[in-house]
């Protein structure tokens, strides 16, 4: 299938409408949606082959619900890293790096197991290796979307990637359980499953080797370090109110229903006496339901706010839970599943439209990192508690608990609204004023004081500072370290804004980073300014001591 030449822009195609198949005409979409496809075919065919042979393994409910932790623990660490390295490097080699680990981790994987050397430990650890490969992949292949299609279709592209990802869950444990049933040894089985799960990054590679990639934002400024870029995606999570709502639903939410996938296959083998193939239509059923949701959302969007959707789908989800604990006939277990994976996309769906359009081109990595890391934290932290109270009681009383947990916390975590209002307009905006040239030796002296000096009508006070509190959390987002208003004490119609800036390169970073939305804030607070021209502005560094000099 060709791919998308260089010189066509994804933001521009042919008048493509806003509908739940819209981006797939896009031929570069189309092919990474595809490739997409077949890979998380072989993840979840491996996730229920991998789970199962630890239940053959073992009899520990704690080991097995490891491996839901092994599979997410990664994102728990290395989340905020994966969103630094992916705002920085090339996202296309980054992409083409890790696809690559993953790779080799599951081919040697499925060698070891194939000679009989597998243990549940040495099951863990490789799951643990895949899935560094995919914390680290996802923020970069997440945060390519934007570059794929239009912003207005990235409510439909992400509910195409939560399709894909759930068609694969639908089918893949069901092929993934008959694979391993199909043999007498489980290891064997299981080995193929591995197999096929490493063949399948390959096709996800020559996309991304044939793609001719053009970022939608290219800073003309050094590339920012490491660190120095994780602490910039932190302040910019820590005053954006809507991205920590996102971060706070998220975890909230996989905290509880992860007991679903902790110990569905517990259920499954001590309270339904099920195999492998059964074990793996059940898994099936949540991706079927996760399937039928992910086609449905946009007609679901035009009904309900995304607020409702989180709660129906909470509320349902709490019942699932309760249904999986005392109730052990198949037939009313499976249907109660296809809901419940309906809940469990439509949810994390609208949470994740909610980051991808909130936070801009700059640190949407970042914010995706961060966001992935609190929803895989969350299924991490849960399926370690699930599984140690299932250990140390009973399934049962893990599963009520889960469902408890989740009832109580729904009126808390409903408090922080999502999608709410217009889009955010996050289109970088073009300065008309040159940046000032000071006299300095190294770009990265510091710190930097920027100080602005406003002239605001006594009967216009509070409608300026009003303004101007809301200028603060731009200015932070932005890399401002301090901020502060102050009023002159003679003169009090003249009110001062200051900030600090780490270094001269971060400030010009920051102007870098002024969105046509944060500049609309900014100019409702110049309009108040009522002097003789523009606000006065000083650019002022730091005096260091200057060093003693030796007689």
């Amino acid at each position: 299938m060709p791919l998308e030449s260089p010189d066509t822009s994804p933001l521009t195609p042919p008048s493509i409408q806003p509908s739940g198949f819209g981006p797939l005409r896009i031929p570069l979409f189309r092919d990474r949606w595809i490739a997409s496809t077949v890979s998380s075919l072989g993840t979840w065919m491996q996730d229920t082959a991998g789970t199962w042979l630890m239940t053959s393994l073992t009899a520990s409910p704690l080991l097995i619900a490891l491996m839901q932790t092994a599979a997410s623990l990664p994102v728990l660490f290395l989340g905020l890293l994966a969103g630094a390295t992916a705002d920085i490097f090339d996202r296309r080699r980054l992409l083409i790096f890790w696809q690559g680990w993953m790779l080799g981790s599951v081919a040697i994987l499925a060698l070891l197991t194939f000679l009989g050397h597998i243990s549940p430990w040495a099951l863990l650890a490789f799951t643990f290796l895949l899935n560094i490969g995919s914390a680290m992949n996802n923020p970069a292949w997440q945060a390519i979307v934007p570059e794929l299609v239009p912003r207005e279709l990235i409510p439909d592209t992400v509910s195409l990637n939560a399709a894909s990802n759930n068609l694969a869950r639908a089918v893949g444990p069901a092929i993934g359980g008959l694979m391993v049933a199909a043999f007498k040894n489980t290891d064997t089985g299981s080995g193929f499953v591995f197999l096929l799960n490493a063949l399948s990054f390959a096709g996800v590679i020559w996309v991304l080797v044939n793609w001719k990639r053009t970022p939608l934002f290219k800073s003309a400024l050094p590339s920012e370090r490491i660190a120095g870029s994780i602490r910039s995606g932190l302040r910019y999570v820590r005053y954006s109110p809507p991205m920590q709502a996102s971060l706070l639903r998220a975890f909230i939410y996989t905290f509880f229903v992860s007991a679903v996938w902790s110990l569905l296959a517990v259920v499954a083998a001590q309270d339904l006496k099920q195999g492998a193939l059964g074990y793996g239509i059940l898994n099936g059923s949540l991706g079927i339901g996760a399937l039928i949701a992910a086609t449905q959302l946009p007609k679901i969007r035009r009904r309900f706010d995304a607020n409702t959707i989180i709660a129906v789908s909470t509320l349902y989800n709490v019942c699932v839970l309760l249904v999986m604990a005392w109730v052990h006939t198949p037939w009313i277990i499976i249907p109660v599943l296809v809901l419940s994976g309906s809940a469990w996309t439509s949810t994390m769906s609208t949470l994740n439209t909610s980051v991808q359009l909130g936070a801009p081109g700059w640190v949407t990595a970042r914010a995706l990192g961060t966001y992935l890391m609190t929803f895989q934290g969350g299924m991490a932290l849960g399926s370690v508690l699930w599984g140690f109270v299932a250990e140390h009681s009973s399934t049962r009383i893990s599963l009520t608990a889960s469902a408890a947990g989740l009832l109580v916390t729904l009126p808390f975590a409903h408090r922080f609204k999502i999608l709410q209002g217009p889009t955010p307009d996050h289109t970088p905006y073009q300065w008309k004023r040159p940046a000032p040239e000071p006299v300095l030796n190294d770009p990265d002296e510091g710190p930097i004081r920027v100080s602005i000096v406003y002239t605001v009508p006594l009967d216009r006070y509070d409608e300026f500072t009003h303004a101007i509190h809301a200028l603060r959390g731009v200015r932070l987002r932005d890399g401002a370290i301090r901020w502060g208003v102050f009023r002159d004490a003679l003169r009090p119609e003249l009110l001062n804004e200051t900030f600090i800036m780490e270094s001269w390169i971060d400030y010009l970073r920051s102007r870098e980073r002024m969105t046509a939305d944060d500049q609309r804030i900014r100019d409702r607070v110049w309009a108040i300014h009522a002097g003789d021209g523009p606000p006065v502005t000083s650019h002022q560094i730091y005096a260091k001591e200057a060093h003693a000099v030796k007689e």
